[in-house]
C-alpha cells in the first residue's frame, strides 16, 4: 500500500480540542468548553484507506480539520509523514487535500472556472492542473461538456467528482474526504464511491476518511475507527469493528451505548 517509508502517513498522539460557547446564565453571560475531540491516538500507514466512523457531533469532521491543518489542537500532537503540522504546517500542507460533503464551489461559475482559480490559489500551471482534472473525469464518465456549465447546474454527484478530482491534483500523499457521499441519491453515492477507489489504485495515497454510512466504511476502507463523544471507542479492520452480536448497524451501537464524557 504505497511507498514503504517506515513512517506513518498520519500519527494521532493524544489530541485534544476545546470549543468556547458564551452562553446567558442566571449570572449574566458566561463562558463554557466544549470538549469536541478527547485524548485521541491513531496511526495510519502510507497507502490505507482508513475510515472515521461516527454520529453527527461526534468530532470526526474537528479531527480531520486538525489533521489538515485548518484547526489547531488543544493539546497533543498530530504528524504527517513525520512532519508536525503546526510547527511545519507549510510543508504538510503542500502534501495533503481535503473533500468534504459542501465542496465549496463558486456555484454560478463552470467546473473549468472553478479549476482555474484553484490552480491559481496555489500556484499551479492553470492549463495543466485542468488537463490533470479533466483526464480523471472522463474517467469517472464526467462528459467535457459538463465542465462548461455553470457548477450549480451539475447534479451534487457530479460535482462531488470534480471536488475529487481538483483534491487530487493538489494532493501528493494524503487525501482527506469529509463526509464525501452526504446528502448524494444512491446511483451518485456509488459513483462517487468508485471514483474514490479508481484514485486510490492508480495513485496509492493514503486516504482518511470521515463518514456515517457503515456500508461505505466496509466497502472502502482498509480500517475503520470509531469516534464517539470526542473519545476512540474501538479500532481495526471494518468486518471484526462491525462483527459481534449483531452485525453492522446493531455492532456499531453496542459500541457507542455505554460510551461517552464521564
Amino acid at each position: 500500500m504505497g511507498e514503504a517509508t517506515g513512517v506513518a502517513a498520519v500519527r494521532v498522539d493524544d489530541v485534544s480540542k476545546y470549543f468556547r460557547h458564551r452562553r446567558l446564565g442566571w449570572r449574566g453571560w458566561e463562558e463554557e468548553a466544549v470538549c469536541a475531540v478527547d485524548r485521541v491516538s491513531l496511526t495510519v500507514e502510507p497507502g490505507e484507506i482508513y475510515g472515521l466512523l461516527g454520529l453527527n457531533g461526534s468530532g470526526k469532521s474537528t479531527l480531520i480539520r486538525m489533521m489538515a491543518t485548518l484547526l489547531l489542537p488543544d493539546s497533543g500532537r498530530i504528524r504527517v509523514f513525520g512532519h508536525d503540522v503546526v510547527e511545519e504546517r507549510a510543508r504538510v500542507r503542500q502534501w495533503l487535500a481535503r473533500v468534504s460533503a459542501e465542496a465549496g464551489f463558486f456555484k454560478k461559475l463552470t467546473a473549468r472556472e472553478n479549476l482555474y482559480y484553484a490552480a491559481g490559489l496555489y500556484g499551479c500551471r492553470p492549463r495543466q492542473f485542468f488537463a490533470e482534472a479533466k483526464a480523471l473525469l472522463a474517467r469517472w464518465d464526467l462528459e467535457p461538456e459538463r465542465l462548461e456549465v455553470p457548477m450549480e447546474e451539475l447534479s451534487r454527484g457530479q460535482q462531488q467528482k470534480v471536488a475529487i478530482a481538483r483534491a487530487l491534483t493538489l494532493a501528493s500523499r494524503v487525501l482527506f474526504l469529509d463526509e464525501p457521499t452526504t446528502g448524494l441519491d444512491p446511483k451518485s453515492r456509488r459513483e462517487v464511491q468508485e471514483a474514490i477507489l479508481a484514485a486510490h489504485r492508480e495513485y496509492g495515497l493514503t486516504i482518511f476518511l470521515s463518514t456515517h454510512d457503515l456500508a461505505e466504511a466496509q466497502r472502502l476502507c482498509h480500517r475503520v475507527a470509531v469516534l464517539h463523544a470526542g473519545r476512540l471507542v474501538a479500532e481495526g479492520p471494518p468486518e471484526e469493528v462491525l462483527a459481534g452480536p449483531g452485525e453492522g448497524e446493531e455492532a456499531f451501537f453496542q459500541l457507542i451505548a455505554h460510551e461517552g464524557p464521564d
